[in-house]
């Protein structure tokens, strides 16, 4: 079984309604082929470096999956047919990270040194 870390970004103007379903579906893809999704986070909107497909934004998702690469090939034949899906990248891992991933750590990091720092205290 392998480990895999895959991300994928859906156009801006998804909703995110749409958003889960395509994840569900997908989850849906893996575990079908004998695979599990341990984790599933949603990045939210997020803006893009550069435009792709004519696009500035994308929602932003990260799966964790474990499993043989069958069902992670045909998950991502079925997401470079979908017009919604505008990148995805799948790497294998040693193991799969517990916790939030680096992305929301990031955010959460933020928040707790502003509620540390005095007003008027630089860090």
């Amino acid at each position: 079984m392998g480990l895999y870390e895959h991300v994928f970004m859906v156009r801006q103007d998804a909703t995110q309604a749409q958003v889960d379903a395509l994840v569900e579906q997908f989850k849906g893809v893996i575990t079908a082929g004998g695979g599990k999704v341990e984790k599933v986070e949603n990045w939210g909107l997020k803006s893009l470096t550069y435009r792709i497909r004519k696009n500035r934004k994308a929602h932003m998702t990260l799966m964790n999956i474990s499993g043989p690469h069958a069902p992670i090939a045909e998950m991502e034949r079925q997401m470079s047919i979908n017009e919604d899906v505008i990148r995805f990248m799948t790497v294998a891992v040693e193991e799969l990270e517990e916790g939030p991933s680096a992305m929301m750590r990031r955010r959460d990091d933020r928040r707790r040194d502003d509620d540390d720092s005095m007003p008027g205290e630089f860090n």
